[in-house]
C-alpha cells in the first residue's frame, strides 16, 4: 500500500509541473527536425515526419493552443542543403480515433496515422523565422478523451513536403495565443523521436519512454548517430544498460529485459556524445518497442520522475 500510494505521490507532482516546451527543459535537446520529402535519410530523419500527441486534462475547460517556434525552412536555426527549397506542412487532429487508432501510435508513419478529424492545417516556406505561430484555439473536448493517456489528446504531424532542407523547430501547449502560458497538468509525447543533438560534447540529452505492467523485453532502434559516443539507458535499479549503436545513415537495433521493479516507472535514455571528436548538427531518430512489438511512448514530462537506481550493481555488458 506504502509502495502504491509513494507512486502516486509522484505521479501527482510530475503531473502538476507546468512545463509544456516539447522538447522540456529536463530533455536537454535543442531542437525536433523534419527534413523535405526529397531529402537523404542519411541526414539523420528516417521517414520526414514527426507525430506528437498533447495531452489535455479533463478538468481544463478554457481553449487551448498549439504553438510553434520557427515553423518555416530558410533561417538561421534550419539546417540548409545547397538553395533553400523547401516546404513543411503542420497538422493538428482531434476527435474519435485521433490517438486509439493503431496506426497512430507506430513508430513509422504507415496506414492510418493521420486519423481523428483534422482540426487545423498549414504549410509554411521560407517564412517565420525565430517566430511562434499558433494553431487554435481549441475547445479542449474537440480532442480524443484517453483515460490511457490522462486527458483530451490533440495530435500533430508535421510532415516534410518538397525539397530537402532540415526544419529545426519547437512547440508550445498553451493558453495563450499570443504567449507561452503553461496548461496545469498538461504533457507531451511521441512514439518515434527524431531532434538534434547538441554540438557541445559535454551536453547529454535524454528521452523518457514509459514501461508500463506488460512489459517484459525492450527492444529499441537508432538511426544515424554517427557513432558519436555511446546511448544507455538509466533506470531505477540500473546504472547503466549500454545500447547498440547506429553509424551513418543506418538503423542500429537491441533487445534488453525489463527487471519486475522497473514496471510502471520511466527509463532515463541517455545521449552521450564523443568527447573526443564530437559530430557536429548530429540529427538521430530513436524508437522503443515492448516484446509484442507496440512502440512504447516517450513523454516530455517523465511519468514518476527521472528515474535514480537504488543501489550499485554491475553494468550491463553489451
Amino acid at each position: 500500500m506504502l509502495k502504491t500510494f509513494t507512486l502516486f505521490i509522484s505521479i501527482l507532482i510530475v503531473s502538476v509541473a507546468k512545463a509544456q516546451s516539447v522538447p522540456a527543459d529536463i530533455e536537454n535537446i535543442p531542437y525536433l527536425i523534419t527534413f523535405g520529402s526529397e531529402g537523404e535519410a542519411s541526414w539523420g530523419d528516417d521517414d520526414f515526419c514527426q507525430v506528437f500527441f498533447f495531452v489535455i486534462p479533463a478538468t481544463h475547460k478554457d481553449p487551448v493552443f498549439i504553438r510553434v517556434y520557427d515553423p518555416g525552412i530558410g533561417g538561421e536555426l534550419d539546417e540548409q542543403k545547397g538553395t533553400f527549397n523547401t516546404k513543411c506542412n503542420f497538422s493538428v487532429y482531434g476527435g474519435t480515433g485521433c490517438i486509439t487508432d493503431k496506426d497512430a501510435t507506430k513508430h513509422n508513419p504507415v496506414g492510418n496515422y493521420k486519423s481523428g478529424n483534422l482540426l487545423a492545417t498549414k504549410t509554411f516556406g521560407n517564412e517565420m523565422d525565430k517566430e511562434w505561430y499558433s494553431f487554435g484555439p481549441f475547445n479542449p473536448t474537440s480532442g480524443e478523451l484517453s483515460k490511457k493517456y490522462g486527458g483530451y489528446i490533440f495530435k500533430v504531424i508535421c510532415e516534410g513536403k518538397e525539397g530537402d532542407d532540415g526544419n529545426l523547430y519547437k512547440y508550445f501547449l498553451s493558453t495563450s495565443n499570443s504567449k507561452n502560458q503553461e496548461i496545469e497538468g498538461g504533457n507531451a509525447f511521441t512514439f518515434e523521436y527524431t531532434f538534434r543533438m547538441h554540438d557541445s560534447p559535454t551536453e547529454i540529452s535524454h528521452v523518457y519512454p514509459y514501461i508500463d505492467s506488460k512489459v517484459i523485453s525492450i527492444k529499441q532502434g537508432n538511426f544515424d548517430w554517427d557513432n558519436d559516443g555511446e546511448l544507455k539507458i538509466i533506470t531505477n535499479t540500473r546504472y547503466a544498460v549500454y545500447l547498440d549503436k547506429s553509424g551513418d545513415g543506418d538503423w542500429k537495433r537491441s533487445e534488453h529485459d525489463v527487471n519486475e521493479k522497473e514496471k510502471e516507472s520511466t527509463f532515463d535514455v541517455q545521449f552521450h556524445k564523443n568527447k573526443s571528436r564530437p559530430a557536429k548538427n548530429n540529427n538521430v531518430s530513436f524508437y522503443i518497442t515492448n516484446q509484442y512489438g507496440e512502440t512504447l511512448p516517450f513523454y516530455t514530462i517523465p511519468i514518476g520522475g527521472v528515474p535514480k537506481p537504488e543501489s550499485k550493481i554491475k553494468l550491463t555488458p553489451r
